[in-house]
């Protein structure tokens, strides 16, 4: 992708990272609230819902952290962190899936997948 030329283009790109920011720092949030609701003594497979949720989380922040600079970055460093991000969110949600209480966790990774695929496919 070449740089935004025109102010409709320039407004699209910044909505379109902005949203993706915006669903990474819910599901952030929502893996990070999922993981200090866990019983602590839990089974293996809370142990890697557990594990999943704090790495989505970090992904996650780290994703909008880099969406939310302000300087220049090349495009297809942007791409690889949203592919990242949008992976690791798939993962998460699919340990969420199943157990009880984490359907709003899993809804929100898969809100943050869909928004960085949408802005990755923006950058085309």
């Amino acid at each position: 992708m070449t740089p935004p030329t025109s102010e409709q283009q320039l407004y699209r790109f910044l909505e379109d990272r902005f949203t993706c920011a915006q669903a990474c720092s819910e599901c952030a949030r929502a893996c990070a609230v999922r993981v200090s609701l866990l019983d602590p003594d839990g089974t293996e497979r809370l142990d890697r819902i557990r594990r999943m949720g704090v790495i989505c989380a970090e992904v996650c922040d780290a994703t909008c952290g880099m969406l939310s600079e302000q300087s220049p970055q090349n495009v297809h460093g942007i791409k690889v962190r949203l592919e990242w991000c949008r992976s690791i969110c798939l993962d998460c949600a699919l340990a969420f899936d199943g157990a009880p209480g984490a359907e709003p966790a899993a809804a929100a990774c898969r809100a943050c997948a869909v928004a960085c695929a949408d802005f990755m496919t923006s950058l085309d």
